[in-house]
């Protein structure tokens, strides 16, 4: 109970019955009594919170981008990215065959049990202290967010920027990992060959560190290769996995 209390300092809420934790962090391969259940309500409650987030915050938004903008908030690798910065692979309860293929690293699993968690403060305090819950994940990410690339990744941005330009995708190599494996650190190079352009970044996942690189090469690309035509404009730093680029933390 004493891991609990230190997951429960980290989400910012004191369980009354701490057994709905224990259940949040229970995957299937362990046992019977696992996440499944709180995770498809967790679901419910996390887009709804979301949803409340981004209406509030953004008058001027129609609904259709606010559609994409809640997509890219919730969907998995959103959700495993805040699962990482809050260590939540170092309290998961996993049956012995996932915890020796690494199901405590898979985006899945973390994605479904911060969800479960979410529910399980839900059905443990309340929704208002299920929102409170959600919005103290989700306000750093909710400060970067810039309407205009509706939510869109660096990795995505770099591609399009690329595409607008007529260029090759760039490469992604992973050129060094350190660190045990429940807690590596990823070296990431990207490489645009046509732009001579090649930046290293690391980050806790190799897709966070392939963000953070992306963000790199995007302000590059923006400022030495804007296109033709156009008044280049500096690229403000995209909304997702951005704590993740700026901290060089998760997948």
């Amino acid at each position: 109970m004493v891991r609990l209390h230190k997951l429960e300092q980290l989400i910012g809420y004191e369980f009354q019955n701490i057994a709905l934790l224990e259940q949040a962090i229970t995957h299937r391969s362990h046992n019977a009594q696992h996440n499944e259940r709180l995770e498809f309500l967790g679901d419910s409650v996390l887009n709804f919170v979301v949803a409340s987030l981004l209406y509030h915050r953004f008058l001027g938004i129609d609904e259709g981008d606010l559609s994409r903008l809640r997509a890219n908030l919730v969907k998995q690798a959103t959700l495993a990215d805040i699962a990482q910065r809050l260590a939540l692979s170092d309290f998961l309860r996993l049956g012995e065959g996932e915890l020796k293929s690494g199901g405590f690293r898979r985006p899945s699993i973390l994605a479904d049990a911060l969800e479960a968690i979410f529910a399980a403060v839900y059905l443990d305090g309340g929704f208002e202290a299920a929102a409170q819950a959600i919005t103290r994940q989700f306000e750093p990410l909710l400060k970067d967010v810039d309407p205009k690339t509706l939510g869109k990744d660096p990795k995505t941005l770099l591609q399009e920027m690329l595409q607008a330009r007529r260029l090759d995708l760039p490469a992604y190599t992973v050129i060094a990992t350190h660190g045990a494996a429940h807690s590596q650190t990823f070296d990431v190079e990207c490489h645009i060959a046509k732009l001579d352009i090649t930046v290293q970044a690391s980050g806790s996942s190799r897709r966070a560190a392939e963000q953070a690189a992306a963000l790199q090469a995007i302000e590059i690309v923006t400022v030495q290769h804007p296109v033709r035509g156009r008044q280049s404009r500096r690229v403000r730093q995209p909304q997702l996995s951005l704590p993740v680029a700026v901290n060089q933390e998760n997948k």
